[in-house]
């Protein structure tokens, strides 16, 4: 990996949450993952069993990884081996965001979300 330095004068984050990293500098690897259920009900009923992610198949599929297949020649020449970023700013960043500056080998991210939405029957409409 390259060695450079990273020189950020601001970084302003008003809210980082679920699995997010902020990253200045570099990095030999970053793995990021998040699972979430997303409910939307019309009435505020709670069975009990909420929450097993076993339940769901989303969260337990493989996800394809598709090989590279083409050949890839990379030549570069940094003058100068320094990453300057002189503002960022970011509003909210969640389930498996990256804010990274700098250098990095690997990087794997995973977010999977399972939305549901319970509406009522004619019946049970309040």
């Amino acid at each position: 990996m390259l060695k450079r330095s990273s020189v950020v004068n601001t970084v302003k984050v008003n809210s980082a949450s679920f699995a997010s990293t902020i990253q200045l500098g570099d990095s030999c690897s970053i793995n990021g993952f998040s699972r979430a259920l997303a409910v939307q009900r019309e009435a505020e009923v709670f069975y009990g069993k909420e929450g097993n992610f076993s339940n769901y198949q989303v969260f337990s599929e493989p996800i394809p990884l598709m090989p590279i297949t083409e050949k890839i020649t990379i030549s570069t020449h940094n003058t100068l081996p320094v990453i300057k970023v002189n503002t960022i700013s970011i509003i909210a960043m969640s389930s498996a965001a990256i804010l990274h500056v700098g250098n990095s080998e690997n990087i794997s991210l995973e977010a999977r979300v399972k939305h549901i939405r319970q509406l009522l029957n004619a019946d049970e409409e309040q």
